[in-house]
């Protein structure tokens, strides 16, 4: 029995032990982890060149690394943000130590206005008399379009420039659904809200082929003329480099057609680089990346009174109810628009909109935050690549909107969708049947068509939600209620086609919102803070990251196939009333 008792008690010390080592292993990792992590300035040197690898997917603004992906091995998706580049290239602008920009493009997944967002800075920094040179071994279309302001354009000898024009190519699931034996009930207002026909049709309806026609031709037109002018190359000979598939031709053939100007080995790119900024070795020429730029101050910084105050608010993605991280939730943007009313150090709000839409229900609540808000002081929505749907419904009562050319906006309307797996559960044999107190006890049930009493209800509750959306249209731009309904009607426009018929005040940038919305606020001295506020290392570190796990490890399993789990997923999580542009867009 002695010996019993010896055995469990050191048994019992020796978990202690093992539990107490694990606890101290754990926590020098994690001390490790958050020294290597803290953000040291970067020392700036002269004969520094700042480099931009354009490879990844673009967004408007990203956060820092979930630390769990790496520690579990997960390799994310690259994260390039808007903000950051832009904010790099405006400090190589004013710093005497950076002596140009070199620019290496590779797979960059964007969309219009991000890359003119960049593209804008870049024009504007090369008024400093510096240079800017790009390198690429396969130049997309949006990179090239991106890029084709710089000084030098180096291809490699056995690469390409991708220009095919646009196509947008959305999929059709009915086929599918028929198949399965669902039916999607379809409840809608607008002649072009085209977000439901994957689901009732099995190729576009003829006025959603218009309005797609007529916004991909109007960002062509964009692309091409602004490419015309960097490269003094004329819109119709770009057109017929796109017809004849241009991007399969002999990388020579690019320099003849002046899409690039010289072929080069990526090796060779610094010893090109060795000349432009006069260093005898190319080990004296310093690349500082656009994360090292980040940790530089600006030099001049006359804008930088704390008591007034603009701020920048992000919103990207897709627009749900709930409070959660991911997209655009209700409750936690009016939270934020809520903060941003009641901070007296805050004098006017930039709204950075990047958004295709979503709940219609959370897209009033927003809508209520911003017209509170601009009750107190200004309020200007700077529209990203999308501003749509739901997306111009929490933009539309702002004190000014801006938008790039190649923005979509509009898609003023609103849809809904009541799936009927009667069809499916009669394949696998199973059977339904009710008992109920009143007429409508079992609406919304999903195993039997919709009676037509429930539909006419529902229909009538879709048309008071669009009527609701043309209200605040209406009233937030000015425009007559009987005239915005003609340009309504669920119809995507672009920044060009809004400003022409009034959606927005402008075409510009966020620089452009930045200005606006100091001047009105009567602003001469200020200082910019972007909000949300961006999550530390130690809180992402110690937050519930559950779904951010499991959703990289489907990508990782998945791989391309994912993007259609992803669609199931939205599909499955949205409200049943919505307000969105279509769903699986995808401008090539």
């Amino acid at each position: 029995m002695k010996d019993f008792i010896k055995t469990l008690l050191a048994s019992i010390l020796g978990c202690f032990i093992v539990l107490g080592l694990l606890s101290l292993i754990m926590f020098v990792s994690l001390a490790a982890m958050m020294s290597f992590n803290t953000e040291e300035k970067y020392t700036l040197k002269d004969n520094t060149v700042l480099t931009i690898k354009l490879e990844g997917v673009l967004y408007d603004r990203v956060e820092e690394e979930n630390p769990f992906l790496e520690l579990l091995g997960y390799g994310s998706e690259t994260k390039l943000g808007v903000e950051n580049i832009v904010s790099s290239i405006k400090k190589a602008k004013e710093n005497d130590k950076i002596k140009g920009i070199y620019i290496n493009a590779g797979l960059l997944s964007a969309s219009g206005a991000s890359l003119k967002e960049i593209r804008d800075e870049l024009i504007d920094f090369k008024e400093s008399g510096k240079f800017i040179v790009t390198y690429g071994d396969t130049y997309t279309q949006g990179c090239y379009y991106l890029t084709s302001v710089s000084d030098k354009v180096i291809l490699n000898p056995s690469g390409m420039i991708d220009i095919h024009g646009y196509a947008a190519a959305p999929t059709f699931y009915k086929g599918l659904l028929d198949k399965l034996g669902v039916e999607m009930q379809i409840f809608k207002v607008g002649t072009f809200k085209s977000a439901v026909e994957p689901f009732m049709l099995d190729k576009m309806s003829d006025a959603n082929r218009e309005q797609v026609a007529s916004y991909i031709n109007d960002m062509w037109a964009t692309l091409t003329s602004e490419i015309s002018e960097s490269r003094n190359i004329s819109v119709e000979k770009l057109n017929q480099f796109a017809d004849s598939l241009a991007t399969f031709k002999k990388a020579d053939e690019m320099l003849t057609m002046g899409l690039a100007d010289t072929l080069m080995y990526e090796t060779g790119v610094k010893e090109y680089l060795k000349i432009l900024v006069d260093v005898k070795d190319v080990k004296d020429l310093r690349l500082a990346s656009v994360s090292d730029i980040g940790t530089v101050p600006f030099i001049k910084e006359n804008k930088s009174d704390d008591n007034n105050i603009i701020a920048v608010l992000y919103a990207e993605g897709n627009i749900t109810d709930g409070s959660g991280k991911e997209g655009i939730t209700g409750k936690r943007y009016v939270k934020e628009l809520e903060k941003l009313k009641d901070n007296d150090k805050v004098k006017a709000v930039v709204f950075r909109v990047n958004s295709g839409g979503g709940s219609a229900y959370a897209s009033e609540q927003m809508w209520k935050a911003v017209s509170d808000l601009k009750e107190k002081k200004p309020v200007v929505v700077s529209m990203g690549d999308l501003a749509a749907s739901g997306g111009y419904y929490i933009s539309c009562n702002a004190s000014k909107i801006i938008a790039q050319p190649n923005t979509l906006t509009g898609s003023i309307g609103i849809f809904g969708m009541f799936p009927n797996v009667e069809g499916l559960t009669k394949k696998v044999g199973l059977t339904f049947d009710v008992v109920k107190t009143n007429h409508f006890a079992d609406f919304g049930d999903l195993t039997r068509p919709m009676r037509e009493d429930e539909k006419a209800i529902l229909q009538n509750y879709i048309e008071r939600g669009y009527d609701l959306f043309l209200t605040r249209c209406s009233d937030g731009r000015g425009i007559p209620k009987d005239e915005l309904d003609n340009i309504a009607q669920g119809r995507v426009w672009t920044g060009n086609q809004a400003l022409k018929i009034g959606l927005v005040d402008a075409i510009g940038g966020i620089d452009m919102a930045i200005e606006e919305a100091a001047k009105l606020a009567g602003l001469d001295d200020y200082s910019l803070r972007d909000f949300p506020k961006k999550e530390n290392f130690f809180d992402s570190f110690l937050s519930n990251k559950k779904e951010e796990l499991a959703t990289q490890a489907l990508k990782e399993y998945l791989g391309t196939d994912y993007q259609y789990f992803k669609t199931l997923k939205e599909i499955k999580e949205q409200d049943f009333i919505q307000a969105r542009m279509p769903y699986d867009i995808e401008i090539r």
